[in-house]
């Protein structure tokens, strides 16, 4: 129970910390440029809430036409900022979860190593075959696009396992064919790349969403590293004195 309680804790407020500052980085670098792709889609997308684009962090999806959207302004971005947070919430229960697999997080440095894991299974990986996308660009099946994702975060996962936790080269050698699998297969494409979004707008998108990413997991990482240990001696304090 103390161990569950340690890995909530942590979550909880590593994945809040995080998700405050990414939330912020977000709006200011990546919320102009999807208000300007906006602009390209004559009008029809100017209330699409934020929190639904393709970011870095999530697989891309589609959005109905007929959809409820949240008014621009201050309840866009206060849904922005919650679904963000949550999603550190959900991001730090999975970190924790692997580490305390491996042994547990240690310290704030090693926490930021499994941060910039965390980033390269859910941002790098899968990015390089699905960029993130901003409204009125063009898009593969849904189902096939969200299920190739899924399996290069999961190949990815496991690769870097392979490569770190194997005790012989043929477990690296073996890793290292894994995360390659889904980009030798590669990514679902779209019929046509005709997109009325300029190259240099979708660009800045891109480093916008991976810059905020990378921000993300090194400070999920860092903060679950550093409040670890930290909550862990509070909680084994807590059964001493109850258990006295």
């Amino acid at each position: 129970m103390s161990l569950f309680r340690t890995i909530l804790f942590v979550a909880a407020l590593a994945g809040i910390g995080s998700g405050t500052i990414a939330a912020g980085i977000h709006m200011v670098s990546a919320v102009p440029l999807i208000l300007k792709a906006e602009t390209f889609e004559g009008g029809e997308a100017a209330a699409a809430p934020a929190a639904h684009t393709h970011d870095a962090t999530t697989p891309a999806h589609t959005h109905d036409e007929d959809e409820w959207a949240p008014a621009d302004g201050l309840e866009r971005n206060g849904l922005t900022f919650v679904f963000m947070v949550l999603t550190g919430f959900g991001f730090g229960l999975l970190l924790m979860a692997a580490g305390e697999i491996a042994g547990g997080i240690h310290d704030w440095r090693h926490g930021m190593l499994w941060g910039l894991a965390g980033f390269a299974v859910f941002t790098l990986a899968p990015g390089l075959g699905l960029p993130p996308e901003l409204p009125a660009m063009p898009a593969a099946d849904l189902l096939a696009r969200q299920t190739w994702w899924i399996g290069t975060a999961a190949a990815t996962a496991a690769g870097l396992a392979l490569m770190v936790f194997g005790r012989s080269p043929l477990f690296a050698v073996a890793g290292v064919a894994l995360i390659l699998v889904p980009h030798v297969i590669g990514a679902p494409q779209p019929n046509s790349h005709e997109s009325p979004i300029p190259e240099a707008l979708h660009h800045s998108f891109v480093v916008a969403s991976v810059a905020s990413s990378f921000v993300f997991w090194v400070l999920l990482g860092g903060l679950a590293g550093w409040l670890r240990p930290r909550i862990a001696a509070h909680e084994a304090g807590r059964a001493v004195a109850h258990a006295t």
